[in-house]
């Protein structure tokens, strides 16, 4: 089943005619639990690598001894889902509450060395036939695979993210590898994808506001502050919240290609190619979430009767504290590294 974006409550550029410049594309993936193979894009399913090509792995040396196992951790979901699934007496009787105590439970590896290399998770793959927004990789590559590695222990903090971005030229791989390595346990939870079928959707974007001309900026702020004050003094017992630029007009939730980045957890922050000091473009937005509270305007049509706390997490990853990961690369040179953002 595809996925529709709802019409935006308000034409934006009816408000503000100078958006018009400014307007973009992002294609929003829409991924859904199924059972997808190596010959699509997807999120936490089979990759299309060569079967003689080794798997990518964390070399940085940290501890991964400790952790919770990827098979505990998708049965623990399964169980949590059936059980708020059951139409009768919802939720997890007193023996699922035991079992999932138990796959709860971290589990120390003795023979896993913090020198070991760690097989990374393999973390989605887009193809560009798939997705209107993926720009070509190095090479004209038309596959990237994502990579990351299960344990916050890398940078100069000794907390941070790892990523590995690989592009290919998907007609060239033959034999693929069907039974990748896996890490024995991962440090945490919401590095762990549960497989999903993408349904890509283009529709339209605009920068985050703090990047405005200051002008335009200064108008939005005064319209969104009179939208507030207008709903506040409103007769009605609950009157609906008014739409506003950050969470109705501009910038999608949920996983997405192309298009702007939002900043809302910190200042704009220059993302400038690090190899040729050129200005990057988004390439992948990551998000713990299709839809919340604050951005339910943009729930497709086709999941309006879907509770939230059910189905907003298709893929059931975590980044950071529920937010989402921005990934940026350099459009004059694609192979040079790729820089990230944490939302």
């Amino acid at each position: 089943m595809s996925r529709t974006t709802p019409p935006r409550p308000l034409d934006v550029e009816a408000l503000f005619p100078e958006l018009a410049i400014y307007r973009g594309t992002t294609t929003r993936l829409h991924p859904r639990p199924g059972r997808p193979d190596a010959a699509v894009s997807s999120v936490g399913g089979p990759l299309l690598w060569p079967a003689d090509e080794p798997w990518p792995v964390c070399t940085e040396p940290h501890s991964h001894a400790r952790g919770r196992r990827p098979a505990d951790i998708r049965r623990r979901r399964q169980i949590l889902t059936s059980a708020w699934l059951r139409e009768s007496s919802p939720g997890p009787t007193d023996e699922e509450r035991q079992l999932l105590e138990e796959l709860n439970q971290e589990l120390r590896i003795q023979e896993a060395a913090a020198t070991d290399p760690l097989p990374l998770i393999g973390l989605a793959q887009l193809y560009r036939g798939d997705v209107p927004d993926l720009p070509a990789g190095p090479d004209d590559c038309d596959l990237l695979q994502v990579f990351w590695c299960p344990f916050d222990a890398h940078g100069p903090s000794g907390y941070g993210m790892l990523l590995d971005l690989r592009w290919r030229r998907s007609w060239e791989v033959t034999a693929v590898q069907t039974s990748p390595p896996q890490p024995q346990v991962v440090g945490f939870e919401g590095y762990v994808p549960e497989p999903c079928v993408l349904h890509p959707e283009q529709v339209a974007t605009y920068p985050f506001a703090g990047l405005l001309a200051k002008d335009l900026r200064a108008r939005i702020d005064a319209w969104e502050e009179a939208q507030e004050e207008e709903a506040e003094q409103s007769a009605d017992d609950d009157p609906a919240a008014p739409a506003g630029y950050q969470y109705d007009l501009s910038i999608p939730p949920g996983w997405r290609v192309g298009g702007f980045a939002s900043w809302h957890t910190t200042d704009p922050s220059p993302m400038d190619c690090l190899t040729c000091t050129t200005p990057m473009h988004l390439l992948l937005t990551i998000d713990s979430s299709e839809w919340d509270g604050g951005s339910g305007s943009w729930k497709p049509l086709e999941d309006q009767d879907l509770p939230t706390h059910l189905y907003a997490a298709p893929t059931e990853v975590t980044v950071g504290r529920w937010g989402e990961l921005n990934i940026f690369a350099c459009p004059a040179d694609p192979s040079h590294p790729h820089r990230w953002s944490i939302q």
